[in-house]
């Protein structure tokens, strides 16, 4: 896609009015945020801007993203016939904490994403009931890789396997979270807030924009609105 249509583009309505009343026009700020969620660091993107005649502070490109994520939508509601789930461990402001994913094995949609202070049977039947309540999980089967998760999965009523031949997507999508957290973990200083606002605006960008080469390039969210 050519510079001059990234500019032009627009954000979905029920976001319009973040941008209100603001100094930068949308399509630049929607732009800089895309170039972020995309694998820039947030200076690379003031250069970027700057080549572009747009002089704006490393601040003001940090706030963009942060505002934009407390208002995008969660992901599409889902009926998943097969989900991946999975944690890892990260750092946040010098202490370890975990990050634990679910994912459709079909439409690889990012179902859901959260930040806990531990591992185990508790940490992941708490995950579980916040996938409960966004997606219709009754008929899933989930791929999981331990047996704690077995026991959070019958806290639910839901079913799930021990798998580790078909969970190959989770760790893909670790890889590639793994590279952003590389470039970004400078900027989880304040606390685990300021991470799961990166992660729900990376999420965002991973089912709406983001081209899937298993889905022959469309977004997850795509495959399951169509």
């Amino acid at each position: 896609m050519q510079l001059a249509n990234l500019l032009r583009e627009t954000l979905d309505v029920d976001c319009d009015e973040v941008w209100e009343n603001k100094r930068t026009p949308t399509p630049v700020r929607v732009f800089g945020v895309r170039l972020h969620s995309m694998g820039l660091s947030v200076r690379e993107v003031v250069v970027v801007l700057e080549l572009l005649g747009i002089d704006r502070s490393h601040g003001a490109i940090w706030n963009w993203t942060h505002k934009l994520s407390e208002v995008q939508s969660d992901p599409p509601t889902a009926q998943p016939s097969r989900v991946a789930v999975d944690e890892k461990q990260i750092e946040v402001d010098g202490e370890k904490k975990w990050l634990y994913t679910a994912i459709d094995t079909e439409s690889k949609l990012l179902l859901e994403i959260d930040v806990y202070s531990r591992r185990g049977t508790d940490p992941a039947a708490a995950f579980l009931h916040r996938l409960t309540e966004k997606h219709d999980l009754n008929e899933s089967e989930f791929l999981v890789d331990a047996g704690g998760y077995l026991i959070a999965l019958a806290r639910h009523d839901l079913s799930g396997q021990l798998n580790y031949s078909e969970r190959n997507h989770v760790e893909k999508w670790f890889q590639t979270v793994s590279m952003r957290i590389d470039r970004f973990h400078s900027f989880w200083r304040d606390s685990p807030t300021s991470a799961r606002r990166w992660l729900r605006r990376f999420r965002h960008h991973y089912n709406h924009n983001r081209p899937n080469q298993a889905l022959n390039g469309r977004t997850p969210a795509e495959k399951v609105l169509n």
